[in-house]
């Protein structure tokens, strides 16, 4: 027997026909969806948008630690048994989110074997992804690491056509996600507006040759 191709599984269509368990929400840019040390109690789903996970420690210091788009889930700790957030969830831009709680998601994953199939690959996709952030951060220089951070925002690696421009983030943020100052951030981004790797209309245009910063030693 072949395997069901994940592709034939589409989010959209399985998240209307579960429209009585979860729940759409619209959220404002700069709006918590949850934060951290609240209940850990659903799992969500991005339908539109882009979401900023960032923790806070003890001493009060904040980080990113991951930026979500359209398609990805978040929150899914809850589903492993974590009683608490571990991160603040915040609308980066507006954005459009599906709210599917803890025992309906899990009640869903046992009986909808498409939709378990694409969870559990998000899931591992995920994990690489955190890895691959780790040895960014430990091996790669502040630049490449920006660069890395600008293809991911702009959709490059993933399926579908990346996004042509992405609307303003400020260099702040981008910072925090680098693991480096503002100042460097700004002298980065200049360079890059003159090679040609991004350009400024109305929003931020990332162009592929951008990978040309990560390929090279």
């Amino acid at each position: 027997m072949k395997p069901t191709k994940r592709s034939s599984f589409d989010p959209k269509t399985f998240l209307a026909r579960v429209n009585d368990k979860a729940k759409m929400t619209d959220y404002h840019k700069n709006k918590a969806i949850f934060s951290q040390g609240e209940p850990a109690d659903a799992l969500f789903y991005i339908e539109k948008g882009k979401v900023k996970l960032t923790v806070v420690s003890k001493q009060g210091k904040e980080a990113v630690v991951g930026i979500l788009g359209p398609g990805d889930f978040f929150g899914e700790g809850c589903l492993a048994g974590q009683p608490l957030r571990m991160a603040t969830a915040t609308g980066l831009f507006d954005c459009s989110i599906v709210r599917l709680g803890k025992h309906a998601a899990i009640k869903v994953i046992h009986d909808e074997p498409e939709f378990a199939e694409v969870f559990l690959a998000y899931v591992l996709s995920r994990n690489i992804r955190i890895e691959e952030d780790l040895v960014d951060h430990l091996f790669n220089s502040s630049e490449k690491r920006l660069a890395r951070v600008l293809l991911l925002l702009a959709n490059f690696g993933k399926e579908g056509k990346p996004e042509k421009v992405i609307p303003k983030i400020s260099q702040e943020i981008l910072a925090e996600m680098v693991g480096t100052t503002r100042p460097r951030v700004s002298f980065f981004m200049n360079r890059f507006r003159k090679l040609g790797f991004v350009d400024y209309n109305g929003g931020m245009e990332v162009h592929s040759s951008l990978l040309n910063v990560i390929l090279h030693d």
